[in-house]
């Protein structure tokens, strides 16, 4: 019977200390010294567009092959930001669920990817665009130069899709 009540009374505080063990859940990083303000929202229906380069006299000037894809299923939010970094700005650790083309319209910034262990740098200046494919892609852009810097972005994202997801810092970058 000891034995018994024992085993209950062990079994009993097992299960308390799991019900109030709460691990630090990680939080996610906040933006500082960024701004970013939404220009146009626009409401897309399903589309299937594919483009490539015409053959012929045209093809052979070019000497490269171009192909340019952009299918939804269901309908679409395409949003056009203005993004502003102050020097040593930066967005927070975030993703978004679908894809972004990004142009630099003034200075440089300065993106790493969650997934990358040695926590690479990707430098875009003025002038330079690049994508972010957005979905599990997680990234921080930051502004390490002395100067503003400024982005516009294109975002196309699924239909009532919250355009923007902050993330828990990955743990790969130590800055």
């Amino acid at each position: 019977m000891r034995r018994r009540l024992t085993c209950l009374v062990s079994l009993g505080a097992t299960i308390a200390a799991m019900v109030l063990y709460h691990p630090e859940s990680a939080s996610a990083t906040t933006p500082e010294g960024y701004k970013s303000i939404l220009l146009a929202v626009g409401r897309l229906s399903e589309m299937d567009v594919s483009n490539s380069l015409p053959h012929g006299a045209k093809a052979e000037e070019n000497k490269q092959l171009w192909l340019s894809l952009q299918k939804t299923q269901g309908m679409a939010d395409m949003y056009v930001q203005s993004n502003v970094w102050a020097p040593g700005g930066t967005t927070g650790w975030h993703s978004h669920p679908g894809h972004s083309l990004i142009i630099v319209t003034a200075g440089t910034v300065t993106e790493y990817e969650g997934h990358d262990p040695d926590c690479k740098p990707h430098v875009y200046k003025t002038g330079m665009g690049f994508v972010d494919p957005g979905g599990e892609h997680m990234h921080i852009l930051r502004n390490e130069g002395a100067v503003e810097a400024k982005t516009i972005a294109i975002q196309f994202v699924p239909a009532d899709a919250t355009r923007r997801i902050d993330v828990a810092d990955p743990g790969n970058c130590h800055f």
